[in-house]
């Protein structure tokens, strides 16, 4: 698959129907010895940048449960808050 069909792809939880986002509007981090994806951030609408208070929504790559022609669905349960992204987790 080329990078710039998984960019079209939409987000969708599995575990509550919501539309996240789109994979293009969010960043991959990629391990950089292996080259596998670790994670998917996903930035709230109007927000992204390097302010220290902004918020993001982690989805590590092993909640990713299909990857269809059109949508990534991933499973993520409510409790799972946007929360604060640092990269040295």
């Amino acid at each position: 698959m080329e990078l710039s069909e998984f960019s079209r792809k939409e987000i969708i939880n599995l575990h509550d129907g919501s539309r996240l986002g789109y994979v293009g509007d969010s960043d991959l981090v990629i391990d950089d010895l292996t080259g596998y994806i670790q994670s998917i951030i996903i930035y709230p609408k109007g927000i992204r940048g390097k302010n220290s208070a902004q918020r993001e929504l982690v989805i590590p790559w092993s909640a990713v449960k299909k990857i269809g022609e059109e949508i990534l669905v991933v499973d993520i349960a409510p409790k799972q808050k946007l929360r604060k992204y640092s990269h040295y987790e």
